[in-house]
């Protein structure tokens, strides 16, 4: 009986472990993305920030200072915003996991919004808050949606996609994007400087990882 009791304490302590440090790498990328959604914030000009206001309490529809789960699914319900009406964002967003969304966690949302991130794991659903990849021919084909995946899915080879994709992660697309535009003709350039406003990352990852071939 000892043995067993033993045996079960050292596996609940190995999944609390576990536990643990997801929540904490959650936490740190939360953290990430919070940080760079107040920096943009900051810079905003005082009537951007007045329409992020307004935003906010269109869809604070009791007036309570907080975006209830409730106001919130309902309100992109409204706005056909498929992309965001799901369940995994607001918990995403909801940082003290209180159930609701205050100004500086909205602060996020509006931040995602304007900038047209990955959020949302394309293979297990889970909101990315940190890196992530994303299949490179997708994404500078006009014609194919992009493919973003979380960097559990992209490790633990749990996706699928089209035969001898490459994925690179969202920092290296960017610096990819960058070249492609200075390369570029004129008009040629601009279209490929309109792709890199659309990728906003996070060089988070440490070190250069590059592009890898499936």
């Amino acid at each position: 009986m000892e043995g067993i009791r033993r045996a079960a304490g050292a596996s609940y302590q190995h999944l609390f472990a576990k536990d643990k440090k997801l929540a904490t790498e959650k936490s740190m990328a939360t953290e990430e993305i919070r940080r760079v959604a107040e920096a943009y914030y900051k810079h905003l000009p005082e009537k951007d920030k007045k329409l992020l206001k307004n935003k906010f309490d269109a869809m604070d529809k009791n007036r309570d200072g907080q975006i209830s789960r409730r106001e919130y699914m309902k309100y992109f319900k409204k706005e056909k915003a498929k992309g965001f009406h799901h369940q995994r964002i607001f918990r995403g967003l909801d940082m003290d996991e209180n159930g609701r969304l205050d100004f500086e966690e909205a602060k996020v949302l509006f931040y995602i919004m304007e900038s047209g991130r990955a959020i949302i794991c394309m293979s297990c659903e889970k909101f990315m808050a940190g890196a992530y990849f994303s299949c490179s021919q997708c994404f500078f084909d006009a014609a194919k949606s992009k493919f973003d995946i979380c960097c559990d899915c992209y490790g633990g080879k749990k996706f699928k996609h089209h035969r001898g994709a490459t994925f690179c992660d969202n920092y290296t697309l960017l610096s990819q994007s960058r070249s492609s535009a200075l390369a570029a003709p004129a008009e040629a350039g601009i279209s490929a400087l309109r792709a890199i406003e659309m990728i906003v990352g996070f060089a988070s990852i440490a070190g250069n990882l590059g592009c890898i071939i499936m």
